[in-house]
């Protein structure tokens, strides 16, 4: 099923809704068209103007969430770091980008330049306002002047939350980046990883308990809890095995007993040969040529009634992932995660030298942690 629908593309970067922003959205214009002033507008009499500006300002909430990623990828391509895309969700948006620069002060200036992004837009709203008041009272109690006065206040909480010290978000970054000028890089993650879960568990704690006079229980507290808790565990797991295996030849750990199959192989023999082999994914080749990959996954799709007359060539990728014999395994990680792929074939001037697959690069990990 496709999560994520490309809309357009900026600065050459793919531009995309993810279909949980597409579920949140009709919920957040309800919760600004139900609150009354000055954080919503039940107080407008016409019903459809209500939604109209409920709507509008969710959308130019959401923008300015795109441009605060924009912020952040402007620097990243500045320094060399390629952007796959950036996808607007539940939470807010998020670039995909391939590395993190290992350079503190190059992260902490991507991890700033998203939240100075939200700051200014904030600002330049709310002083817009105060300008307009003080010019033409009246002009500032109309309900355009109302949805920018709201949109200058989101952007400066957005801005505020995410200089929070906790991975995901843009504070956890400047964080370690700020560790990891006096300590490895690993561990730099792990301090920065471990002052988040912290983090996180005192604002689940907040969910659930409040604070007397100052914060009432509230689920969204824990929902945010859990989101953080989440991404700071996920961010120090990530970092830690893409730094041990970075110096690990890929010819280390790849698998050079290559079975291939010919493209003119039925699936139905093609599973008798997995059972005997025991592998999951198998190289085609005709003559001397890669003519794609075939998996479990791919032969799985056909029903059993039809394996005798299903080719290989019918249901293979042709689109196959390859890296040099002379890469680290990090790299050979990445290309596996960035594709959501099992394997990829490794190739010596042009020629398959072996193949290594995720079973093969979890293995290594347990060997190398021990």
């Amino acid at each position: 099923m496709k999560v994520s629908f490309q809309i357009g593309k900026i600065m050459g970067i793919p531009i995309k809704l993810h279909i949980t922003f597409l579920l949140i959205l009709p919920v957040f214009a309800l919760i600004f068209a139900s609150n009354p002033a000055p954080y919503g507008f039940s107080n407008v009499s016409e019903v459809s103007t209500r939604y109209i500006l409920a709507f509008a300002t969710t959308i130019l909430l959401f923008s300015s969430i795109l441009l605060h990623e924009i912020g952040h990828s402007y620097f990243a391509k500045k320094y060399g770091v390629k952007i796959d895309s950036i996808t607007l969700l539940l939470f807010g948006g998020v670039a995909s980008m391939e590395e993190i620069p290992r350079n503190p002060a190059q992260e902490a200036k991507m991890a700033i330049a998203g939240p100075m992004v939200s700051f200014t837009i904030g600002t330049m709203c709310l002083l817009f306002n105060g300008v307009i008041s003080g010019l033409q009272p009246s002009f500032s109690d109309g309900n355009i002047f109302h949805v920018i006065w709201l949109l200058g206040y989101i952007n400066l909480i957005v801005g505020v939350f995410n200089l929070l010290p906790a991975f995901p978000m843009d504070g956890g970054r400047i964080l370690r980046a700020w560790f990891a000028t006096s300590m490895s890089y690993v561990k730099a993650t792990q301090k920065a990883a471990y002052i988040g879960k912290m983090f996180a568990f005192m604002m689940g704690i907040f969910g659930i308990v409040g604070v007397p006079g100052l914060i009432y229980p509230n689920p969204w507290f824990i929902l945010i809890a859990f989101f953080i808790y989440i991404g700071a565990s996920e961010e120090a797991r990530t970092t830690t095995v893409s730094v041990i295996l970075e110096k690990v030849p890929v010819q280390k750990v790849m698998s050079s007993d290559i079975v291939s199959v010919q493209p003119s192989m039925t699936i139905d023999e093609l599973s008798k040969l997995m059972f005997e082999k025991k592998h999951m994914g198998y190289p085609v080749i005709e003559g001397n040529n890669l003519k794609g990959i075939v998996t479990f996954t791919d032969m799985h799709t056909i029903p059993q009634q039809e394996r005798a007359n299903v080719l290989v060539s019918d249901v293979m990728t042709r689109d196959v992932a390859t890296i040099p014999i002379d890469a680290d395994a990090s790299e050979a990680l990445k290309l596996i995660s960035t594709r959501n792929i099992g394997r990829v074939l490794v190739t010596d001037n042009n020629s398959i030298a072996g193949i290594l697959s995720r079973t093969d690069l979890v293995r290594a990990l347990q060997l190398l942690s021990e």
